[in-house]
């Protein structure tokens, strides 16, 4: 896991090899320059220290004699502004020595701290200058700012950030900005935001009862509302549709191991630390909660005698599993420390890798157009760093076979996808898939990883066509991700208002008055028979705030009866987006519903 200071570092890098150019990450950098140049205009005293360019934007964290608000960004942002016109030209660079650097920023702890670790380093040490402000920095400025639309950024938020990334430093103000390459761009990116603070899980969890955190029960540890547990399951039942028929069979492991099957696995040296640890007992032993599945899968494959005829053998396992994610960065659904993952082992030779990757790269693709999210989807190609090989088990034999076997699935299958150095998992590379949701948010689902290496560390074998042992690989893989954070990019993705096969009530009976109450029972019971998940609205509210309640709701229909309807033996059909489908019989909407739900439509 990335801290913040090597987000810092690879921000400032990834600048740096743009060079000096016009590209958005290249002007994004630049706008952090400005922000500061502007922040010591109106805070002289502030001491400046570190201001990469980001996703969306750019940030400039500082060190501020009295505490700045968000109130306080529009001055700052004006100043911005009005000095951009005045950055002409490209950036000035020069080259100076430790001394001079020390001189030119002496009372500023912070870059005294960077120009030392520079030097420790043995690297050249460079300031960049536009208009009157100097900045220590490694380039990757646009060329000329004062051509930047002066409102294509907006600054953000203030944040708090120690200094480097680490509690035990001081805290900084850290400010936010956004930017783009025109007016635009960063107008629809606000309106996406606007939108998704609407479409925010946690407020809509909330309002439809989907959900509850407890301080209680503690952070990170989401509690789900029959109506939530509904959408769960049906997730769920989902899932292991499209894996039974695929060759998998269900498992089930327990919830907590020993210390050394994690040993055994080489997660103990890179998660140990976030696991949480159980002591004592009458039994004396110490375990762990286990943080996920496959060590205890590949203690199921070794309990066989397989031979190259079983081969694979596939495992599929819905099973929580607890990690201890810090406090901040815990938020609703989409970051817990309880994680139910649609996991699944498959156990093959190295030549069934590319067909079995090909098969679950069919069943994500199934599921993200059954979601609506297979537009625009891209997958990464996650592989070894080139510096920090140290980090990742096994040899270079090892992981240039998985490497190039992942690497021609995605050739063959014409997949949109793109390499990412340093991003593979400890004992393997993998694929990665983006999808977007219907605001054009990027969300990193599901995955496919190879490993050579976890059944060499557990010895496993089948018997091959020579009766020798053969040691398989595995193929990590899950669909979804994690049903919990799933979910929370489902109830943004949605709005709430989920097709009717995942919806917890997908129709609401109003009778218009109790005179109606008989047959609308009726008419309840036989849904009900349909096995139809329906509510019956009897209270006294009016007809019309009966069904605003029921679009509240977001129930996808609502079956409107009156006299005329008890009359005729039928029901009438309203949507949720005011759609009036009229007049039916009961047996016919049953149908309709039926239909809906087998073929999981959209509407």
């Amino acid at each position: 896991m990335k801290d913040i200071n090597d987000v810092q570092n690879s921000a400032q890098e990834s600048a740096a090899n743009n060079a000096d150019n016009d590209s958005i990450e290249a002007v994004r950098h630049s706008l952090s320059h400005l922000l500061a140049a502007a922040t010591l205009e109106l805070y002289p005293t502030t001491k400046v220290t570190l201001g990469p360019s980001i996703e969306n934007g750019f940030y400039y964290d500082m060190d501020f004699e009295t505490p700045l608000k968000d109130e306080d960004l529009q001055p700052i942002e004006d100043k911005m502004r009005a000095i951009l016109p005045t950055w002409k030209g490209e950036f000035i660079h020069k080259n100076v020595t430790q001394e001079e650097a020390r001189e030119f920023f002496k009372g500023n702890p912070f870059k005294l701290e960077l120009i030392e670790e520079i030097a420790n380093k043995g690297e050249q040490i460079t300031l960049y200058t536009s208009g009157n402000f100097t900045d220590l920095c490694r380039g990757g400025h646009a060329k000329d700012l004062s051509t930047i639309d002066p409102l294509s950024f907006k600054l953000n938020k203030v944040a708090g950030a120690y200094w480097r990334g680490d509690e035990k430093n001081k805290m900084l103000t850290r400010v936010y900005g956004f930017a783009f390459s025109s007016k635009e761009e960063l107008d629809n990116f606000l309106h996406q935001q606007e939108e998704a603070k609407k479409r925010d899980h946690r407020k809509l969890g909330k309002e439809l009862k989907l959900f509850t955190i407890s301080d209680l029960v503690g952070s990170g540890l989401p509690l789900f509302q029959p109506k939530g547990m509904t959408i769960r399951k049906m997730l769920e039942e989902y899932l292991w549709e499209l894996h039974k028929n695929e060759g998998y069979n269900r498992v089930w492991t327990p919830h907590l191991a020993k210390a050394e099957l994690y040993e055994v696995s080489g997660h103990g040296a890179h998660y140990l630390a976030d696991m949480f640890a159980v002591h004592g007992g009458t039994s004396k032993e110490d375990f762990y909660v286990k943080p996920m599945n496959c060590p205890h899968h590949m203690q199921l494959f070794a309990d066989n005698q397989f031979s190259y005829r079983d081969m694979p053998i596939r495992y599929f396992e819905p099973a929580t599993v607890y990690r201890d994610e810090k406090t901040g960065q815990l938020g609703g659904l989409t970051r817990v420390r309880s994680i139910t993952q649609d996991d699944g082992h498959l156990f093959c030779r190295a030549n069934q890798i590319q067909q079995e990757v090909k098969t679950i790269v069919e069943i994500i693709k199934k599921f993200y157009i059954t979601m609506g999210m297979i537009d625009g989807y891209k997958v990464r190609l996650s592989l070894r760093g080139e510096t920090d090989r140290e980090n990742y088990l096994g040899g270079d034999e090892i992981w240039d076979t998985a490497e190039s076997a992942l690497r021609k699935v995605c050739e063959e299958e014409s997949l949109p996808f793109f390499e990412g150095k340093g991003e593979a998992a400890f004992y393997g590379p993998k694929l990665d898939f983006m999808f977007r949701d219907a605001i054009g948010r990027e969300w990193q689902l599901a995955t496919i990883q190879c490993d050579f290496n976890m059944p060499k560390r557990f010895e496993l074998s089948f018997i091959n066509e020579k009766g020798e042992k053969e040691i398989p690989v595995v193929i990590h893989r899950a669909i979804a991700g994690s049903l919990e954070r799933f979910m929370g990019v489902m109830i943004e993705h949605f709005a709430g208002a989920f097709p009717v096969w995942l919806s917890p009530v997908q129709v609401k009976i109003v009778p218009i008055g109790e005179r109606q109450f008989d047959y609308a029972r009726e008419v309840y019971t036989a849904l009900k028979k349909g096995d139809l998940r329906v509510e019956l609205d009897e209270s006294n509210e009016s007809l019309g705030k009966k069904i605003r309640n029921a679009k509240t709701e977001k129930i996808p229909y609502t079956l409107v009866i009156g006299d005329k309807e008890i009359e005729a033996k039928a029901v009438t059909v309203e949507g949720r987006n005011d759609a009036k489908l009229g007049q039916m019989s009961v047996e016919s909407f049953v149908e309709k519903m039926r239909q809906e739900i087998a073929d999981r439509t959209m509407n």
